[in-house]
């Protein structure tokens, strides 16, 4: 590594820290999100859509919050997102204690900010680190959620009963996690950029940005990755729990589809270092495809572990191969207009994909067994468009070499 990046291993320290601690909360959320919602909602349709206004609330704060970052540093941006997440579980907490499912909604969109915040982590890491040194360190951030990926679904068992409220007691769990987490952003040397003088370049429209092949089709690829393991992840506790399962076995499944996220990205950037991110993304299709076909095999704990392991790894590959096509695809300039339209695309995506999860889960057919098979059959026209758009970027890289 070149000296610089000594100031960037510092910063990917505090940011795994940061991935593994803070990030807890969403494997939390995502447990007991739609089990809550599917008590507080008027029709079962709805169970779903507490996670749904998370993943919302990510896609419409992205926009802005990269404009925050860009102009008064990620620092700042982050704890927005802490404070957020705080204010955001004390007003879930509020809707289970009074039954106002409208409340609960309130506070996961606010969540949602959180999440939101919690997606710079990637670029943050990368902001201080050398070209060759950046893969590794988004790799690295992204493998904090291992601990996250434990932490989470542990905290969901030892709060299960803490209250006569069912689920209250993970929300303050997550509240006071917003607290002490925010500690740590008071330790990141990031720079804030500087303000631009009139006459620096400003870089590429939105409109121009997406016409580069490059980048387009990173965005499609973090897309469709990130939207189909929501797809799934989300209806997962609500299909566990519908084939006879407990609430422990589905925080279980969840913490092994978690631990399949990150586990890999101790090595995932060494893997795009070596072969390249378009390979990498398109192990990670095929992995999501298999992941649908186990889930599909059979209604046994270990279809659901199995499928749900596989789901995170395909994602891994998928989405880190995609941020770091995303990273080499444009100027330094474009920095904020790149990731805040990336990540306002992805998250509006993974928004479709969360609420008709609860749609496909509780709509089609007339048992939990149907509905899910019906969620991991909608995962096939997402992976084509994926794929041929894939084929279609290696394809025009040859020709443009040629």
């Amino acid at each position: 590594m070149t000296h610089s990046d000594s100031i960037a291993k510092r910063n990917v320290t505090i940011l795994v820290i940061a991935q593994a601690f803070l990030g807890a909360q969403m494997p939390i959320m995502f447990v007991i999100g739609g089990l809550a919602g599917q008590s507080l909602a008027s029709n079962a349709l709805w169970a779903t859509m507490p996670i749904s206004m998370i993943v919302f609330g990510s896609m419409t704060t992205a926009p802005w919050l990269s404009h925050v970052m860009q102009r008064y540093g990620r620092k700042t941006g982050f704890l927005i997102g802490t404070l957020a997440g705080g204010i955001g579980a004390a007003i879930s907490a509020y809707g289970l204690f009074t039954g106002s499912f409208l409340f609960f909604l309130l506070g996961s969109y606010c969540s949602g900010i959180y999440m939101s915040s919690q997606g710079f982590f990637r670029f943050a890491a990368a902001d201080t680190a050398s070209d060759s040194f950046r893969p590794k360190a988004i790799s690295y951030v992204m493998a904090g959620g291992l601990a996250s990926a434990i932490i989470g679904p542990q905290l969901v068992k030892l709060t299960a009963t803490a209250y006569v409220i069912p689920f209250f007691g993970g929300y303050m769990a997550v509240l006071g996690i917003n607290l002490i987490g925010s500690l740590l952003f008071f330790f990141l040397k990031i720079p804030t950029p500087e303000a631009p003088s009139p006459t620096a370049p400003t870089g590429r429209s939105r409109s121009e940005l997406l016409k580069s092949p490059r980048i387009a089709v990173a965005i499609i690829c973090a897309m469709v990755s990130y939207s189909l393991m929501n797809l799934v992840m989300t209806s997962t506790p609500l299909a566990v729990v519908g084939c006879g399962f407990t609430q422990n076995n589905a925080a279980d499944i969840v913490m092994a589809h978690v631990l399949g996220m990150y586990i890999p990205s101790f090595f995932t950037g060494h893997l795009i270092v070596r072969f390249g991110a378009e390979k990498i993304i398109a192990l990670g299709l095929v992995i999501l495809a298999s992941a649908g076909l186990t889930n599909m095999a059979g209604l046994e704990l270990t279809n659901f572990f199995g499928g749900l392991i596989l789901l995170g790894i395909g994602w891994n590959f998928g989405f880190i191969g995609a941020t770091t096509m995303l990273t080499t695809a444009h100027t330094p300039e474009e920095r904020g207009r790149v990731q805040g339209m990336n990540d306002f695309l992805v998250f509006g995506t993974v928004t479709l994909g969360s609420l008709s999860s609860g749609f496909l889960m509780n709509g089609f057919g007339d048992s939990p067994a149907e509905g899910w098979a019906a969620v991991n059959i909608a995962m096939v026209p997402l992976l084509l468009l994926a794929g041929v758009a894939l084929v279609w970027l290696v394809n025009h890289n040859r020709r443009q070499m040629a």
